[in-house]
């Protein structure tokens, strides 16, 4: 059904909220105050054309905006900053937790270094809308420069073993690229001379490593650590260093600190300039790459590394002798681990999260259990998205 109708809210995923009938429909790349024709299927509307567009309205500035990722780019920057302020908030207010954002900090950099491009027969970039069809890419304005050839790269994947999902990582090496498909006869020897075609650092098939010209490395701190294949890295450079800087300023001068969920080592081994560190997380391979890249570095103190699954087998409140805490937990949160804190002896817990809804259950919990949230920013490094990285400290 066709039908013109006014926008008048803005849900959490970004889409235009209009009413017909009694019955809400969400309307992507509407904004509040737009009469708008939509095409209205469900709860969902299509939008045709804006009547009248609002004042904060904006041409975007990527000329394939309303076909694939980005969600933002027709809203002005003041709207833009209030709507991603308020995804951190709005869930602490229904946690009970009257927390306002402190700074809104924009960490976006030369762009993102990390990027999955799908390459199917249709071509290669992200999924279109509320589709599972892929929309081409020739150029996407928020990657970094260095991931220019990317949909070049996957189409070329594409070529040689048929339909996969391409992974870019811009290291200080070059491009370190995995390809992953459910094809269960895609071979390496028919992928590896894109290696050279391309010059890539490092190329993997389905987690295995199939060439490797030049260990990719990233920097972090003093130290350089070579990135394993499938482990977590935060999206822009801009954000690593933005976070890095935020968790070493609310640590402070403790003098014993704790890095839990610590991946390859962005904090820890920051943090390792000025004091020894313990470190934590599930990924062995990410604490191998920390470990290693410690020992190597110059001028850190001792990093303990050691794997654990602190979803399953968190650190007791009995094995948490630490002055600071820091946590940077996946989007499921750490509500295990934030159980044993709260019932701990640890002064200072800086929490790093990229879930605005787990992060807002466990900072109620931290609460609960006598701390008090000192500080909270927001750092925006997915722009034009409705995702946004959150950092706060709790202290008592």
């Amino acid at each position: 059904m066709t039908t013109t109708t006014t926008i008048t809210s803005l849900g959490h995923k970004g889409e235009g909220v209009a009413e017909i009938d009694g019955r809400k429909l969400f309307v992507p790349l509407a904004l509040p105050g737009e009469v708008v024709e939509i095409l209205a299927e469900g709860d969902r509307g299509t939008l045709l054309a804006v009547v009248t567009p609002a004042p904060n309205r904006i041409a975007p500035f990527c000329p394939h905006f309303g076909a694939c990722g980005c969600q933002l780019q027709h809203m002005d920057r003041p709207s833009y900053e209030a709507f991603k302020t308020a995804l951190v908030e709005t869930p602490l207010q229904f946690a009970g937790i009257d927390q306002k954002v402190s700074r809104f900090i924009d960490a976006s950099g030369d762009g993102r270094r990390r990027a999955t491009l799908h390459a199917r027969r249709e071509g290669a970039g992200y999924m279109r809308l509320r589709s599972h069809q892929v929309h081409d890419l020739d150029v996407c304005p928020i990657l970094v420069p260095a991931l220019a050839k990317a949909p070049d790269i996957a189409r070329a994947v594409m070529q040689v073993v048929g339909e996969a999902d391409v992974s870019f990582t811009a290291t200080l090496s070059g491009l370190d690229v995995a390809i992953r498909t459910e094809k269960k006869q895609a071979r390496a020897d028919r992928v590896a001379p894109l290696a050279g075609r391309f010059r890539l650092a490092r190329l993997a098939l389905n987690g295995e490593m199939v060439l490797q010209a030049q260990p990719p490395l990233i920097g972090m701190g003093r130290a350089q650590v070579e990135l394993p294949i499938g482990s977590f890295l935060q999206a822009t450079e801009a954000a690593e260093n933005i976070l890095a800087d935020y968790v070493l300023d609310a640590v402070g001068k403790a003098k014993t600190v704790a890095d839990l969920f610590c991946g390859i080592g962005p904090f820890a081994l920051r943090l390792a300039e000025q004091r020894p560190v313990a470190a934590f997380d599930s990924d062995k391979a990410g604490i191998a790459a920390l470990d290693k890249a410690r020992r190597f570095a110059k001028g850190l103190r001792e990093v303990t590394a050691k794997p654990r699954d602190l979803f399953r087998d968190p650190l007791t409140r009995f094995e948490l002798p630490y002055e600071a805490v820091v946590l940077d937990p996946p989007r499921a949160g750490a509500e295990a681990q934030v159980r044993e804190l709260a019932a701990s002896k640890v002064k200072t817990v800086v929490m790093v999260a990229c879930d605005s809804r787990t992060f807002a259950r466990d900072a109620a919990l931290l609460i609960a259990g006598g701390y008090a949230m000192s500080d909270l920013v927001a750092v925006d490094q997915f722009t034009q998205s409705t995702h946004v990285e959150i950092a706060a400290t709790f202290r008592r």
